[in-house]
């Protein structure tokens, strides 16, 4: 990666060059002026990793890695990318995300080769006056090193900053663009002995602002992403709503609990199909070769549901009864901590409600599980896998705040390995019914239909194994050494 300094305010362009030169022997380069289009997903996946994509000359660069290819207008995803170095480097960082452009930067240049006594190149400097940028204005350098030198590289990044007063740039060139952060992830400032009015107020604030971060990209159909955070904050809304009703007036919480549910039934059809293209080339490897290519026709079919299923989902996320219900939403949520007297509940401590929803939730889904016998129905197993959900929001909307990351990720991780064999159970049996339910429309295509009855078998032998595999991960999700964490946890 490469590192970036800022040069002080008062040193221009020339003065930078001048003092680098009377500081450390370098070769000065041709200088010039480029324009720069950077690159990002919307979760800034890229700046998270340490990486930035940028578009100059007709190329795409990530580090060393170069392709050619016009600038690109428009969302792209990996698969818009011609195989090669930089398509590999991406794709585990990317996975299904979409890279936009953050804008352009239009930049005088000065390229500097740092020299040693034996003048071979040690270090490289590129200096840029980039005015256009939004935050911090100013000569910028970047520096890289060459391998073999990484001893050189460091004398000469501290000599910029102890001798010339350069200083880490606050931002890199990608993060002048793009702004801030949308928000994702937990809100920042609950804590012990906050009234649960507030804290709940706080919480689904920011899920309310996640929801509408995500909405446009979502209407757009730019990644299934939007979506799929989108679902994930009206699920969190949800359990919220639920678990800490006690804080909210019953008579006007009723009204809004209806519309969520609405607001997830609406979007849970499309992401259905997403999740199914998505993983379409793995199901694939579930039969046998010879039969993989027939089921090119169900594929078809499901990419027709699917934008069926997304135009009726875009009238619904576009309509009257949508923004009627963000819009009343956020004004219910404002108005929750200052209302007088409102539900006892509200005033306590949020710990006090938290805590034991926490401990009594966790319960529940172990009574729940050992219930769970060979022959109990595949829906106990599902009802099983909301309740975890439910759990898993507490822990990380209330639990982590309060009590402390380190002391909630444990439970969490163990949660989670429940939850992913109950997921699987669940969404292999949902699958297999979805391939059952396109025999009608390919009825004339003996070949898919073979291939298709192929896979909605391996879709059940695959949702018998993780059912198989569940008392597994429940002995440890229930164990004594989970139940000590869990009572650690809340102290």
């Amino acid at each position: 990666m490469t590192d970036e300094l800022q040069a002080p305010a008062e040193m221009s362009l020339a003065g930078a060059v001048e003092a680098i030169g009377g500081t450390l022997t370098v070769r000065e380069g041709r200088p010039h002026t480029r324009t720069r289009s950077y690159y990002d997903t919307f979760d800034r996946r890229l700046r998270d990793a340490g990486l930035a994509l940028w578009h100059e000359q007709g190329q795409l660069v990530l580090g060393e890695r170069r392709q050619p290819v016009r600038r690109p207008t428009r969302p792209l995803l990996l698969g818009d990318l011609a195989p090669g170095p930089l398509r590999e480097a991406l794709a585990p960082v990317l996975e299904m995300r979409a890279l936009l452009p953050l804008g352009h930067v239009r930049a005088r240049e000065q390229g500097l080769d740092v020299l040693d006594a034996e003048r071979k190149t040690v270090a490289r400097l590129t200096l840029l006056d980039a005015d256009g940028t939004a935050r911090s204005a100013g000569v910028r350098a970047e520096l890289a090193g060459l391998r073999g030198y990484d001893r050189e590289l460091e004398d000469v990044r501290a000599r910029l900053v102890e001798e010339l007063g350069f200083v880490p740039a606050r931002h890199d060139l990608a993060d002048e663009l793009a702004g801030p952060d949308a928000p994702r992830g937990t809100v920042a400032g609950i804590r012990r002995g906050q009234a649960a009015g507030d804290a709940t107020s706080a919480v689904l604030t920011h899920l309310l602002d996640v929801i509408e971060a995500n909405l446009d990209g979502t209407l757009r159909d730019i990644d299934t992403e939007f979506l799929h955070d989108l679902r994930v904050a009206v699920r969190r809304s949800r359990s919220v709503q639920k678990e800490l009703r006690g804080v909210f007036d019953p008579g006007e919480l009723d009204a809004f609990r209806a519309e969520f549910r609405w607001l997830q039934e609406v979007t849970g059809p499309t992401r259905d199909l997403d999740v199914w293209l998505l993983e379409f080339e793995d199901y694939r490897t579930l039969i046998d070769p010879r039969f993989r290519s027939d089921l090119d026709p169900v594929l078809g079919l499901l990419r027709v549901r699917r934008q069926r299923a997304f135009r009726a989902m875009r009238r619904a996320l576009r309509s009257e009864r949508a923004g009627t219900l963000r819009d009343g939403w956020r004004r219910f949520l404002a108005g929750l901590p200052a209302r007088a007297p409102g539900p006892a509940d509200a005033k306590r401590p949020i710990e006090e409600l938290a805590g034991p929803r926490i401990d009594r939730v966790y319960r529940r889904i172990v009574t729940g599980g050992q219930a769970i016998e060979e022959s109990s129905p595949a829906q106990a197993l599902h009802d099983l896998r909301k309740k975890g959900k439910e759990l898993r929001y507490l822990l990380e909307l209330f639990g982590a705040p309060i009590y402390g990351e380190e002391k909630v990720r444990p439970l969490v991780k163990t949660l989670k390995g429940l939850q992913d064999v109950l997921g699987r159970h669940q969404d292999r049996a949902v699958q297999a019914a979805m391939v059952s339910s396109l025999r009608d429309e390919l009825a004339g295509r003996p070949a898919a239909l073979v291939a298709m009855g192929a896979l909605a078998q391996a879709l059940i032998d695959d949702e018998r194994a993780a059912r198989g595999e569940f008392a597994r991960r429940f002995e440890d999700f229930a164990s004594r050494r989970t139940r000590a964490l869990l009572k650690e946890a809340l102290r």
